[in-house]
């Protein structure tokens, strides 16, 4: 007979609803359960305890596709029918260390462009997409121009990247400018140090809107490359401090960064004149007093924001001096902190609207647009677990007839994953080990998070 003894030690489990403070409503969530990363150390071996970082979205072949990041590589996900989404591949990157935090991506002319940081081993890759949803290549991988990179972003109509951070060329922690005119060949145009480093940059036109740390705003224009001329500048603002990400209006009147401080506002400012910059208001999820926003994108006068700890808020900012909010999605389930833990990424550009999400402890979540989600608050969840704490055998009652669980430790790693065969809305779980635990029911129709 087995014996497990436990002595003082019990495993407690309290609860908790994915998404339960607003109407966002959750299509699809992949969390790795040790078949796709296989790496040594362990993913998440690192001083954010991220696996998971950067999402991407795109469209190819009539099919709409979700990219995110890990320590491990680049991972491509069909998402065209939501609920049913599935990988297509992955790609390891040149450094598969646990050690790797950042990656980041873009896509331009068929293929996804891929860079990473932390380590001097990494590389730019370039991934053919074209043949998706049946296969990806990668068709270039090198360090001869880019050995590491903190972002990127192609201004596509000009054919060109620009590099944030890392060392490109020889050296670092400029920006830099690459000529995409051969897609899979890509060369180095300049570097730019003008305003200091750039964490992160938007551009359209060759117009870039860089955000520089801890310099502030700068509005650049690169029309010609050898002598970009600096249009405006906003180094002091309410809220002042390290100027992560930002992102454009599409009438091109207004520009939203977030400064990557806790409990700092992002800031919605008038950029109609760059030579002229105002902040006209300034806003943030304000669920602790440690709540920080990450990384953003506007689409359609809706701003998403992907705040670590507080996971996807949506505003809506038609009028920039009075945003109202429109819609929240809690991706991290424990509490917040002082560190950098939970929503990385949001991707919201895609035709059917389906906002991707990635979190960094607890991966991809695709979730419906605002308008096609069902009210979360008008459902009652009915599962309940016994007894609770637990010192051997779990009891799982739900109100629908369970389709799967999935039991993970307090790092997102996947501990026990059970399907339920035989059509019961009753299951089991015999623990092994004492500790906290995140336990998912899927009933096919809601995923509910308890821990």
């Amino acid at each position: 007979m087995k014996k497990i003894y436990l002595f003082s030690c019990y495993l407690i489990i309290n609860a908790i609803v994915f998404g339960q403070e607003n109407n966002l409503q959750l299509l699809y969530h992949w969390v790795d359960d040790g078949t796709v990363l296989n790496v040594e150390p362990d993913p998440g071996d690192n001083w954010v305890g991220n696996v998971y970082n950067e999402i991407w979205g795109f469209v190819q072949n009539g099919h709409e596709f979700a990219v995110i990041g890990s320590t491990q590589g680049t991972h491509i996900f069909d998402v065209t029918d939501p609920v049913n989404s599935y990988l297509v591949g992955s790609v390891n990157g040149a450094s598969t260390s646990a050690d790797v935090v950042h990656r980041d991506f873009h896509t331009y002319s068929g293929y996804l462009y891929a860079v990473a940081d932390e380590m001097n081993s990494s590389t730019l890759q370039i991934i053919d997409l074209t043949d998706l949803p049946n296969s990806i290549e990668v068709v270039y991988d090198s360090n001869d121009i880019i050995t590491r990179a903190h972002n990127i972003f192609i201004d596509e109509a000009n054919e060109m990247m620009y590099v944030c951070g890392g060392k490109v060329n020889g050296s670092s922690n400029n920006l830099s400018i690459l000529s995409l005119t051969d897609p899979t060949n890509p060369s180095f145009l300049t570097a730019y140090n003008t305003h200091g480093y750039v964490h992160d940059i938007y551009v359209i036109d060759n117009t870039g809107y860089l955000n520089a740390g801890n310099n502030g705003l700068h509005i650049v224009d690169f029309s010609n490359i050898e002598s970009p001329e600096t249009l405006g500048s906003l180094t002091d603002y309410p809220y002042q401090g390290y100027n992560h990400s930002g992102w454009l209006t599409e009438d091109g009147n207004t520009y939203v960064f977030a400064d990557e401080n806790h409990g700092y506002k992002m800031k919605v400012c008038d950029v109609s004149i760059p030579s002229d910059i105002n902040v006209t208001s300034t806003l943030l999820s304000e669920v602790e007093d440690n709540s920080i926003p990450h990384n953003l994108i506007i689409k359609d006068n809706l701003l998403y924001v992907s705040h670590y700890y507080d996971g996807l808020w949506i505003w809506d900012i038609s009028n920039p001096e009075n945003p109202t909010y429109v819609a929240s999605y809690d991706t991290y389930p424990l509490d917040g902190g002082n560190s950098y833990k939970g929503a990385w990424g949001v991707y919201p550009l895609l035709p059917s609207g389906n906002i991707l999400v990635s979190d960094m402890q607890y991966g991809l979540f695709v979730l419906a647009p605002p308008d096609n989600s069902s009210n979360i608050n008008n459902i009652i969840y009915n599962a309940d677990i016994f007894p609770n704490p637990s010192k051997d055998i779990l009891h799982i009652n739900n109100n629908q007839e369970i389709k799967e669980i999935k039991l993970y430790d307090i790092y997102g790693n996947l501990i026990i994953k059970q399907k339920n065969n035989t059509h019961q809305t009753t299951l089991k779980i015999d623990f092994l080990n004492a500790g906290s635990y995140l336990l998912c029911i899927d009933d096919e129709k809601h995923i509910v998070i308890k821990y």
